[in-house]
Parts: structure tokens; sequence; C-alpha cells
């Protein structure tokens, strides 16, 4: 088993490239034990760690060096959500994806506004699990279109400086907005999902984002996006 307590040294994939790498932090041990097992059977990616209150996720998400957080809302020591920009400040390049159950659309909105890559539920199968993580891994957002423009209106609005986003880099953050793959921008914009891949990565370089999601909760929320 790969998910005990101490961090386990990076299996490489069947693909000869490092694994993903996920802490799970959930109070239900049944379920944490479950999601690491199928953590562990998939070839690119390995559970690095269980953790059942935010003390010990502030601990493993420094020893472990997880890629993915997989994060429950209620814990015995707090709000697993409140506390996603401190676990997200001991580890910049780490996505955070909510697990969730029945929550409220504000809460949803307060995981987005604190930088999560989105949400899966702990009701559905586990195979939109592994899915999830993967899509966190690679930048994706982890919810659906319907999801999406259900909150995004509801983002509370802040200040920041303005980046200089091209008009390219605009037409981008428009589509995300829509929910759209970046093989379906690639194909409205007639480029490669190389060169989507590039505008994404520039524009979320001068946002300040590591994930499609937040580079878009950002833009919204400095009324950089007007369709909102």
């Amino acid at each position: 088993m790969k998910h005990d307590n101490t961090p386990q040294p990076a299996e490489r994939s069947d693909d000869g490239g490092q694994p993903i790498r996920v802490l799970i932090v959930d109070d239900h041990e049944v379920l944490a034990a479950s999601l690491a097992r199928v953590l562990d059977e998939e070839p690119d990616m390995v559970s690095v760690g269980l953790a059942d209150s935010l003390a010990q996720a502030r601990a493993r998400v420094t020893t472990a060096a997880p890629d993915v957080l997989l994060l429950d809302r209620r814990l015995p020591d707090g709000d697993g959500v409140a506390a996603i920009p401190e676990l997200r400040a001991l580890r910049p390049s780490m996505n955070v994806v909510v697990l969730t159950a029945a929550v409220a659309d504000n809460v949803l909105v307060q995981a987005i506004e604190a930088g999560a890559a989105g949400f899966v539920s702990k009701t559905r199968g586990l195979s939109e699990v592994t899915a999830a993580v993967r899509a966190a891994a690679a930048g994706e957002s982890v919810i659906s279109p319907e999801m999406l423009s259900r909150l995004l209106p509801k983002l509370s609005r802040s200040s920041g400086p303005e980046p200089d986003l091209t008009r390219r880099e605009q037409e981008v953050l428009s589509m995300l907005a829509q929910g759209l793959s970046n093989a379906a921008i690639a194909e409205k914009l007639t480029v490669s999902v190389h060169t989507v891949r590039n505008h994404i990565a520039n524009l979320s370089a001068k946002l300040g984002a590591h994930s499609k999601l937040e580079a878009l909760s950002i833009a919204v929320r400095r009324g950089l996006y007007p369709g909102l």
C-alpha cells in the first residue's frame, strides 16, 4: 500500500513520466482509504498520504509534496474550504480539488475564490475522482459548464493590478467562461491545441493563477471579463 502516513518515493508511471502525487484530506477513514487504493491502482498517479485534520494536512503538504490535494470541507479542526489559501501558500504549484456532498452555492463560490481547481462529489463513481485528479494536475477546471455558468456571476468583486491581456488572450478567457475545452477553443480559433495551451499559460501567468478556474475567477472578480 502506498497510502500510509509516511511519504513514499514517487514511482514511475507506465509511460516513463513521474506520477501525479495526491494527498487525501478527509476524516472519514474508510472513504479516504478507498480513494487511496483507487489512486494507487492507476498507472499515472500515487497517493502520498492521508490526513484527517487540517493540522495533519499542513504538515503533509510540506513533507509529501503533492501535486493535487483532495480536500474535504468539514474537518474536525476547521473548514477545509477556508483553509485553501493557507494550504496552497505552503505549496503554490499544488492544485486543490474539494470533495463535496450536497453543498450550497455560496460554499462553492468561496472555494473558487480561495483558489480551488474545482470539485468532485463523494456520491459519484470513483472513476470521476481519478478523472478530476488528472484534470487538476494538468491545470484544467474540475467543474461542469453548467455549474460554472451558475457560479461565476456570484463571485465577489475585488481590486488588483490590471494585467495587459492581448486580444487573443481575452478571446480565450471568454471561451473558458463558457466551459469550453482546449480542443473546442482550438477549433473555434482555428489554431492548434498547443497554441491554446500557450495562451492559457500566458494569461494565467499574468493573473498569477495556477489553473484555468483560478485564472477565470481572478479575471471575473477584477472585472476583466465583460460577459458578467
